[in-house]
């Protein structure tokens, strides 16, 4: 059976204002990327021609400068879920221009089963190959697995990005497995350890839902993290000696416990850090994306397997990763976003959450998505799914930022993601504050002695001083002096509290 051949352009004339449309991808990874450089482009037109037109836009999480980014500057989102890191996307929501839901990236595809978001119009697809057999076409994923199992049946028309930029043996990676779920009596997801594998190697579609098939060429719109600073490799440092330490203290058994690191430059040092450190023993990951640093510990055996949604990784990488298939095939898992970030397989195998933070509050709460409570930064991505669920849940953040005009650590988070109740360890730079079994002015002062940056120490032991007395002192008046001084003077060190009290 032989699909119709779209160009881009076709298909994107194919989309109706208001239409709603789920891809595939996780990270910048795997996003279709040619039917939305068109789609901007007549969105545009549309408007320019004093029309309405935009769509809402569903994947597996973030996604890439050409769907978010550009579809935003062209006003052309008007419903986003579940996740962004991307910079035009995030100004556009903070002119409050895009009705954006900030949500749990393992909830995602259960929220599209039970139809909270409604009828999904159209599922666009990147793929890597596809082919017709035994009555459903076999569409073949890329570098990431996200929400496709449940969007292509979902959805009332389906569009593939045949994108021949990836090797097409990059199905030899994928585990396609999707539960069953009806909100309630659900079956245990047989996930046993890291690599183990439970579904197929394609996604099924039916074929008469296929519109047509884009035939493309596009690499990964691909993010080279920030080079490993004195910030950086500081917090990796503090994580691995803290785990080592740990293991020797019994509570991590000798032969080591799964690994999720969150993306980013952090999460990158973190993991080289560990891989780096002849205390720790070899390891497995189970995480939602496996970065540069993953691939590189893979390929010296310091990872034995890995267990991913994503390869959140440059292009050069992900040709290694190709070059290297023999390997990755037997060590590297790329499943769907609600297998790899489901609670009860993160608790089951005892993962240890390593995320970043933006902020974290002298009691443990921390906030990984907005500044100053208002403006949106990124998401919380899933980072709780795994914090929540993790056998240690730790969160990294740079004690300050902005040159110092900033403190990561304040009397209280402008923005709560996880709470104080979720938070195992916080580490800076500067240190490690174990919050395990303490009290909340204990960990107060764990957090305040070891993590805060020394030019905030006795602005924040001061505060500590005058907060009303209570289980968790605080003061009302003064919670958000530092917050509020960085808003009136660019910079959060205030002389002292008095004017708030």
């Amino acid at each position: 059976m032989a699909f119709t051949i779209l160009t881009a352009a076709e298909a994107a004339a194919l989309i109706k204002d208001g239409d709603n449309m789920a891809l595939s991808g996780f990270t910048p990874n795997a996003n279709p990327k040619a039917i939305f450089r068109e789609l901007s482009k007549r969105a545009i037109r549309e408007h320019e021609a004093g029309k309405p037109f935009a769509v809402g836009i569903f994947t597996g999480a973030s996604s890439c400068q050409s769907v978010e980014g550009d579809m935003a500057a062209a006003h052309a989102i008007k419903f986003r879920a579940p996740f962004s890191t991307n910079e035009d996307f995030r100004k556009h929501v903070n002119l409050e221009e895009i009705d954006y839901e900030d949500m749990h990236l393992g909830h995602m595809a259960e929220r599209l089963r039970h139809g909270f978001y409604g009828t999904m119009d159209w599922a666009v697809i990147e793929v890597s190959d596809y082919e017709v057999k035994d009555g459903e076409c076999r569409a073949y994923l890329t570098s990431a697995g996200g929400i496709v199992t449940t969007i292509a049946r979902l959805a009332k028309r389906v569009i593939l990005e045949h994108n021949r930029f990836h090797n097409p043996n990059s199905r030899f990676l994928h585990d396609t497995y999707e539960p069953e779920d009806n909100g309630w009596n659900r079956k245990p997801i047989p996930v046993l350890t890291p690599y183990h594998r439970v579904g197929k190697d394609y996604v099924a579609i039916d074929p008469s839902k296929i519109v047509g098939v884009i035939e493309s060429n596009i690499p990964e719109e691909a993010r080279a993290f920030k080079a490993v600073d004195e910030f950086t490799a500081a917090m990796g440092h503090h994580v691995a000696e803290f785990l080592v330490a740990d293991m020797k203290k019994g509570h991590i058994p000798p032969q080591f416990l799964p690994i999720q690191s969150g993306v980013g430059a952090t999460g990158n040092a973190v993991l080289a850090a560990l891989g780096g450190n002849a205390n720790i023993p070899r390891f497995n990951v189970y995480s939602e994306v496996v970065q540069d640093a993953a691939i590189h510990w893979m390929l010296e055996g310091k990872i034995i397997d890995a267990s991913a949604t994503a390869m959140t990784v440059t292009n050069e990488c992900l040709k290694q990763v190709y070059d290297n298939m023999d390997y990755f095939s037997q060590h590297l898992t790329i499943r769907q976003s609600e297998i790899a970030n489901s609670p009860e397989v993160i608790r089951r195998l005892g993962v240890i959450a390593l995320n970043t933070a933006i902020e974290c509050d002298i009691y443990g709460n921390e906030n990984s998505s907005h500044i100053c409570g208002s403006k949106l930064m990124n998401g919380i991505g899933g980072s709780c799914d795994y914090e929540r669920n993790g056998y240690i849940s730790v969160f990294t953040t740079p004690s300050i930022a902005k040159g110092g005009k900033i403190s990561a650590i304040v009397p209280m988070c402008t923005h709560v993601d996880s709470t104080e109740h979720d938070v195992d360890v916080i580490v800076t730079e500067q240190g490690v504050a174990d919050l395990r079994g303490k009290g909340p002015r204990r960990r107060a002062e764990e957090i305040i002695e070891n993590c805060a940056h020394p030019e905030y120490k006795p602005l924040l032991r001061e505060y500590l001083r005058i907060a009303d007395k209570g289980h968790e002192p605080q003061s009302m008046t003064a919670a958000f002096a530092m917050h509020d001084t960085l808003m009136k003077k660019g910079d959060m060190r205030l002389t002292d509290f008095s004017e708030y009290l």
